[in-house]
């Protein structure tokens, strides 16, 4: 059964995108250069990997139902979920530039992130932390923590 979210989001990481695309067409416009106008196998499979991680890890959208707390990068890849139940506490933290973008063991925990510093530290009954990349930390912690 489909629950209607109270809380859905999708952060766009332009920077991931931009930067990977830009490398992507340095690549081709550097093997152009040398190479005229052949291009071999291995040169198209690098430009075509960089394009799929753009697509990939170019965004990641939040759901929180009222039952669960659901994260994917893209397209749906990646799947996430926490049972709202079994969430502890939320708050918004601000992570290190050095953590980087994408799917990052960090010492407070898995990192999800697609751009920015802003992030929203879940712990769960257990004591095990996830850290969701969100430029929206405050609507987010509202969403899982309504008395707040």
């Amino acid at each position: 059964m489909n629950q209607v979210p109270s809380y859905f989001h999708t952060q766009v990481g332009y920077i991931l995108r931009i930067g990977l695309c830009a490398g992507a067409i340095l690549y081709l416009v550097l093997l152009l250069l040398k190479l005229g106008t052949a291009l071999n196998v291995i040169s198209g499979i690098t430009i075509a990997f960089l394009f799929l991680i753009g697509w990939v890890f170019g965004s990641l959208t939040v759901q929180v139902t009222p039952t669960t707390l659901k994260w994917h990068f893209g397209p749906g890849f990646w799947n996430k979920s926490i049972e709202r139940d079994q969430i502890e506490s939320v708050r918004a933290i601000r992570t290190k530039w050095w953590y980087g973008f994408g799917i990052r063991l960090t010492p407070h925990g898995w990192l999800y992130n697609v751009q920015g510093l802003d992030a929203v530290q879940v712990t769960d009954t257990n004591g095990k932390s996830t850290l969701i990349g969100t430029d929206e930390p405050e609507e987010l912690v509202r969403a899982l923590n309504p008395e707040h």
